[in-house]
């Protein structure tokens, strides 16, 4: 497999310095890390992006979050693992990230349930995580980023 250009991020100048401060910004939003990492991962996977699923996989590995974790987060209904607010982080996302599934994409029961557990600047902060993978998801997706060619 070849890629079809560089990553559209890098090659417009100015457009990857504020993708990267708005990860700051989510960074900062008082989530913790593995929370975000899960999410970005499980995003991923969703999108079937293999260059950010190998590079959350890493990141998060880098976060703390154990080999258990990291090869069940694809089935973490199932799996128990995870606390009751990761599913409600991941549940979220799974939401925000398939919107053409149906009618009310992110149902109120979903909403709710992540609002029990995160304030309004966390919840802008998963939000925002779901928004920036999905934007990479689609950059690297379409331009087919090889997995494990960023370092």
């Amino acid at each position: 497999m070849q890629s079809r250009m560089k990553n559209p991020a890098f090659v417009l100048p100015g457009a990857m310095q504020p993708i990267q401060e708005l990860f700051k910004a989510v960074h900062a939003g008082g989530v913790d890390g593995q929370t975000l990492e899960l999410v970005h991962l499980r995003v991923s996977q969703i999108n079937g992006c293999s260059s950010c699923v190998d590079a959350g996989t890493k990141s998060a590995r880098k976060a703390g979050v154990s080999e258990e974790r990291l090869a069940t987060v694809v089935a973490w209904r199932e799996t128990p693992y995870f606390t009751e607010d990761e599913r409600a982080a991941l549940a979220l996302a799974e939401a925000a990230t398939r919107l053409a599934d149906r009618a009310d994409a992110v149902s109120d029961e979903v909403w709710d349930r992540a609002a029990t557990y995160f304030d309004e600047k966390q919840l802008a902060a998963i939000v925002l995580m779901v928004g920036v993978t999905n934007l990479f998801n689609r950059l690297n997706a379409t331009t087919r980023q090889i997995a494990g060619a960023w370092g």
